[in-house]
């Protein structure tokens, strides 16, 4: 999502960026593991969603200059704040007259259009809050909020922070779930609850945090005030702990090929498509450069405006 010379190239000041410096090679005895990949969702996605993008954003250094803030970064990060503050109140304050002045203290300026349209997405934003924390019961205490987990595998030394963790009865005893805010594109359904290997992976490393069963995971869109969860099972648990790890493969690969002499283009490959638009390395990038773009402000443009019963 956001100008340098592509890295591997000459940049204008005559010098290509060159790779992060390699890990040392460490010198021990036949059947020593292997180092860990250490990773959280964000940097497994980076790679899934387009190999060069992970390049610009954690190999290349120094690393290329990103563009202009989102809009929806902001509006997105200024909620999910509100929120944490929200949980940080004592029960009693749990009201939503406290919700105006939480936003105001988290509310993030960058990349609207102007004034007019960053005042017409805070009243919005108020008001999914609101309607939100309605459905709420105050005395509720999740088990973490802005919680971070860790698990190691054989392969990945993951760590993730999750918007919120809960504990539900379940039929044999407490049980965790996995509670994410979004508050972009709507028509979420159980089908993005059940192929988020980002939510996958905060079940896994919970259950084994806090020694509690963890299979649920949960979408809960703001703007629509809907919820879309799925059940995951051990089974298909595993089965995204067994992608990530593919995935940290991959990745370890393509790094050791550019520290043995690789071309990093070779080695990370473009993946065009709609993403291009927004990525934050387009203007860098040679395939999305090509492409058009889009500005910061065009995913909240559709909030710009008085609520409709399209909206």
């Amino acid at each position: 999502m956001r100008r340098a010379s592509p890295a591997g190239r000459p940049a204008a000041g005559g010098r290509a960026p060159r790779p992060r410096d390699a890990q040392p090679e460490q010198l021990g005895f036949e059947g020593m593991p292997e180092r860990l990949f250490v990773c959280t969702p964000s940097r497994l996605g980076a790679y899934a969603d387009c190999p060069r993008r992970y390049r610009y954003s954690y190999v290349d250094r120094p690393a290329p200059p990103k563009g202009p803030p989102w809009a929806h970064n902001s509006l997105g990060a200024s909620v999910h704040t509100a929120l944490k503050n929200w949980y940080a109140l004592p029960a009693d304050r749990r009201r939503p007259e406290a919700l105006p002045t939480l936003l105001k203290g988290t509310w993030v300026r960058e990349g609207y259009r102007d004034d007019e349209q960053e005042r017409a997405a805070y009243r919005r934003a108020l008001g999914w809050l609101e309607a939100y924390v309605g459905g709420l019961d105050p005395a509720d205490e999740p088990i973490g909020v802005e919680r971070v987990v860790a698990v190691k595998t054989g392969v990945l030394a993951f760590n993730g922070r999750a918007d919120r963790i809960d504990s539900r009865p379940g039929p044999h005893g407490p049980e965790l779930v996995i509670v994410d805010y979004k508050t972009g594109r709507a028509g979420l359904d159980g089908d993005d609850a059940r192929g988020s290997q980002a939510l996958a992976l905060y079940a896994y490393a919970a259950e084994r945090v806090f020694r509690r069963p963890c299979r649920r995971v949960e979408l809960h869109h703001l703007p629509s005030g809907t919820v879309a969860a799925h059940e995951h099972s051990a089974e298909s648990l595993a089965r995204q702990v067994t992608r990530a790890e593919e995935t940290a493969r991959d990745i370890m690969a393509a790094e050791r090929s550019v520290a043995d002499g690789a071309d990093p283009d070779d080695a990370f490959p473009t993946a065009p498509g709609p993403r291009c638009a927004w990525c934050d390395y387009r203007r860098t990038c040679p395939t999305g450069a090509a492409l058009p773009g889009k500005e910061p402000w065009a995913a909240v443009e559709r909030f710009a405006g008085p609520a409709t019963e399209e909206d």
